[in-house]
């Protein structure tokens, strides 16, 4: 007997394949998973007062501190850091975990591993937040069907500097901010 595969495809249905046919392994080693468009992260933002980072780091190398900075600077949410191993970034205190902040996110901004998104996702809907976003380059298509049937909002692979410039008329083609003067109302 032949070992099937149940494989989800891009519309959100599955079928059941051999798992040792060449399109089961091509549906495999495709993403399937797609989060919320552009008008609904949109919303995700608009809606937000708070976003915790988690994996944000004191060292201005990281894109986790230009993430942080960017939204210190440019934002008017209330930003939180996490990290175990830190006292202190960017002059605010730096928390061990989710769950030592002051108050439940609207979002959780994730810095961490693709293998690690799964114990964060636990955190994120142990401390009753509603939205995880994982920044881009990080995926993990089976956290991300695994957090969404929890509940959760999920956005992945996405910068969310990135996102928020776009929507607010500072990002350039390559990321980054253009100085821009505009008379045009900023979406905030």
């Amino acid at each position: 007997m032949t070992d099937l595969v149940e494989t989800r495809l891009q519309n959100g249905l599955t079928c059941a394949l051999p798992a040792s046919s060449p399109l089961a392994k091509l549906l495999h080693s495709q993403r399937t998973w797609t989060g919320p468009d552009a008008k609904q992260r949109l919303q995700i933002l608009r809606n937000a007062r708070s976003i915790a980072i988690v994996g944000a780091s004191p060292n201005p190398a990281r894109s986790s501190f230009f993430v942080g900075t960017y939204l210190q600077q440019s934002s008017d949410y209330r930003v939180y850091f996490v990290n175990p191993n830190a006292d202190e970034i960017l002059g605010q205190k730096a928390y061990p975990d989710l769950a030592s902040l002051p108050e439940v996110p609207d979002i959780v901004d994730v810095f961490r591993k693709p293998s690690d998104i799964p114990s964060v996702v636990d955190e994120v809907l142990a401390i009753g937040a509603k939205t995880i976003w994982v920044q881009l380059g990080i995926w993990n298509e089976e956290a991300a069907y695994d957090a969404e049937a929890r509940g959760l909002t999920v956005v992945m692979d996405r910068c969310i500097k990135v996102e928020h410039a776009r929507f607010h008329g500072g990002l350039h083609l390559l990321g980054f901010d253009t100085g821009q003067i505009s008379a045009r109302k900023q979406i905030r």
